[in-house]
């Protein structure tokens, strides 16, 4: 069994006992958070939401919280002596899928 999921404005595909690497979500490490915007669940018929499937939810364990690689954003203006140079680092949240209610 599958579902795609929605978090963040972002879809994942996601099944049980797989590991996902979603944005920043705020729960403590080892809790258990449901993920109630599924959009499609399938298995050997395939449910489509419109939006949303009714009553469908996806229950995930956060494994974990750390950052992602760093991104440097340059810009360089030639023969005006203006350089600047940025670093980011997004948060992201490991999430691994318990189950799918549908």
């Amino acid at each position: 069994m599958f579902a795609i999921v929605e978090t963040s404005g972002k879809q994942y595909r996601v099944e049980p006992g797989a590991r996902v690497v979603v944005d920043r979500v705020d729960a403590e490490e080892g809790a258990t958070i449901t993920l109630d915007k599924v959009l499609l669940v399938g298995d050997d018929g395939v449910k489509v939401g419109t939006p949303t499937v009714a009553g469908a939810s996806v229950e995930a364990k956060v494994v974990g919280h750390h950052k992602g690689d760093k991104v440097i954003s340059f810009r360089y203006a030639r023969r005006h002596r203006t350089r600047r140079r940025v670093g980011f680092r997004h948060s992201h949240t490991t999430l691994e899928i318990v189950g799918i209610k549908a």
